[in-house]
């Protein structure tokens, strides 16, 4: 019956869990898991493009916690008129060829942009910088849809959010040349704990 195969399919994924990730609560981070994206500007981008910089930070809790992200990054033009910037989790950790090797958007679940898991949306730079804090996020660090090894991509461009009535539009949300890229890794709570404050009171001016 579909309730036991459902209950065969949770099992399942709990292995998988516990098999890729046997982080437990107890641990210094009592079952929090931290991740860190050290951005830098790809090799393949005319120097003069933005240059940016900075990092993309993840945490969740082991297991079934739902993802948060801090994005803090810098080297955008000055005005506060620009367009939206695309920020996107691309499917490779290759950056050996600059952020053009890191492939497609990560998209386990074969469906069209913007429902990848790692389609974040556009963020709006304020003199120069972004700074945000997003919660409740569709990817996953743990399991096999795991988002970890794989890469975030800053584009030039807005993201049409799938609207823009073409094939590159359902794939990639036309959102252009890719500025700055970086690889996630696992790290500890210090870099979270230390950014956090600054991103968060920033929401409440």
């Amino acid at each position: 019956s579909q309730e036991s195969f459902n209950d065969i399919q949770q099992k399942v994924n709990d292995l998988w869990k516990n098999l890729l990730y046997p982080v437990m609560p107890g641990n210094e981070t009592d079952g929090m898991v931290y991740a860190t994206c050290e951005v830098k500007p790809s090799s393949k981008i005319d120097a003069d493009k933005p240059q940016v910089t900075g990092q993309v930070l993840f945490r969740q809790h082991y297991s079934y916690g739902r993802l948060e992200a801090i994005f803090y990054l810098d080297g955008f033009p000055m005005d506060n008129n620009q367009s939206g910037r695309a920020i996107h989790i691309h499917e490779l950790g290759d950056l050996s060829n600059g952020c053009d090797s890191t492939g497609g958007h990560y998209n386990p679940f074969s469906v069209n942009h913007p429902r990848h898991p790692g389609d974040f949306g556009n963020f709006f730079p304020k003199e120069g910088k972004i700074r945000k804090c997003k919660t409740n996020l569709f990817a996953t660090m743990f399991g096999p849809y795991s988002i970890m090894g794989r890469s975030i991509v800053i584009h030039e461009q807005e993201d049409d959010m799938g609207k823009g009535n073409n094939k590159a539009s359902l794939e990639n949300g036309n959102a252009g040349k890719r500025l700055a890229c970086c690889v996630i890794g696992i790290c500890n709570k210090n870099l979270w704990e230390q950014k956090l404050p600054e991103v968060t009171e920033k929401k409440k001016r």
